[in-house]
């Protein structure tokens, strides 16, 4: 569970609501027609705007921004040398059996070629490919997100301008201009804050999430060429220790 994420989620609106409530009756913002058009237009003109598979897609990428749990650069690094030892004293095919330990697909795939006795520069070729369909993936992901974003706020334009025609109807009834002014205004609030407090964070936090995980990936690829070119493992680390800030560097003594 990523703690920024509910944190943010938790006080942004925490303190919408809290404003709310200390402004008088939160029930004036409870409008289901104004939260038909905002929610039903984003999510249909979104559908209109992508395939039907990348928006469902979506829905599985967003988790990234509450799940998403990458293991430490440094971690990772410890783990290469462990490995590139035991291939320099016992060779390259005792990896295999490390293979079945190994959760991460990718490390996993790069290691396997290695054992199969591929050469380095077909090994990169493979997983640099892996890398630039991944790159892809989570862009399009996250320009879902961020779309969805954009066009909030313009449903709920829509919803105000909507309400104020409904309004100018009404106009030989003084009494009931402010009540239908309000409602009309909803939209708008509802497209704020779900472009503002949910979908725009939501897709910066789907990018940040995309360097860490390209980072990681591109150490392990850089790991993975060391090894089955057989160097040796202080040079790996000083290697994969250039991918992490100084001050998280490990000396392996």
């Amino acid at each position: 569970m990523d703690l920024a994420t509910v944190l943010g989620i938790v006080i942004a609106f925490g303190l919408v609501i809290a404003s709310l409530v200390m402004g008088g009756s939160p029930g004036v913002f409870i409008n289901f027609p104004s939260a038909l058009i905002v929610f039903g237009g984003t999510i249909g003109a979104t559908l209109v705007n992508y395939p039907l598979k990348n928006v469902i897609g979506v829905i599985g990428i967003i988790k990234n921004t509450f799940l998403y749990k990458a293991e430490s650069p440094s971690a990772m690094i410890e783990r290469f040398l462990e490995y590139a030892q035991k291939a320099r004293k016992e060779g390259i095919l005792s990896l295999e059996p490390v293979l079945k330990e190994i959760d991460d697909d990718y490390m996993r795939k790069g290691l396997q070629l290695t054992v199969d006795g591929m050469e380095p520069d077909v090994i990169r070729e493979v997983l640099e490919t892996e890398i630039a369909y991944l790159d892809e993936r989570h862009e399009l992901g996250a320009e879902v997100v961020s779309t969805m974003g954009a066009f909030a706020p313009a449903m709920g334009m829509i919803g105000t301008v909507i309400g104020l025609i409904q309004m100018l109807q009404t106009m030989s009834d003084p009494s009931t201009i402010g009540p239908a002014m309000a409602v009309a205004l909803i939209t708008t609030f509802y497209g704020a804050v779900l472009a503002n407090l949910v979908f725009n964070p939501m897709a910066g936090k789907l990018r940040a999430r995309h360097k860490e995980e390209v980072l990681l990936r591109e150490l392990i690829l850089e790991g993975i060429i060391s090894i089955s070119k057989g160097e040796n493992p202080r040079i790996i680390e000083e290697k994969l220790n250039s991918f992490i800030p100084p001050k998280e560097r490990k000396s392996q003594e």
